[in-house]
């Protein structure tokens, strides 16, 4: 019975197959893209904090950080958009601190 129905469903679960793909993708990219990001303004932070620089900047770097580590804990779970938006506000603070060395 290989009729209009049933290409019409393996078509369905094709989609279907595919949206699964991409929720899982942006899940991983979100969550390694936080753990990377937190990673690298921890160790600004500690480089930063090492040196001569106003303690305001390692502050931001470790807070920028921290931020980028909730958007990776958030991508895990499968808020990507939230995610997406911290990770953005983290590099921001991030940057931020970086403009009072």
């Amino acid at each position: 019975m290989n009729g209009p129905a049933n290409s019409e469903s393996s078509d369905i679960q094709e989609e279907y197959d595919d949206q699964v793909l991409d929720a899982r993708r942006a899940r991983w990219t979100a969550s390694g893209t936080g753990a990377l990001l937190a990673l690298a303004g921890l160790a600004a932070a500690a480089l930063r904090l090492s040196g001569s620089a106003p303690a305001l900047v390692p502050a931001a770097y470790g807070l920028g950080a921290g931020v980028c580590a909730l958007a990776a804990v958030l991508g895990s779970r499968g808020r990507t958009r939230r995610a997406l938006w911290l990770l953005i506000a983290g590099v921001m603070v991030m940057a931020l601190g970086d403009q009072f060395d």
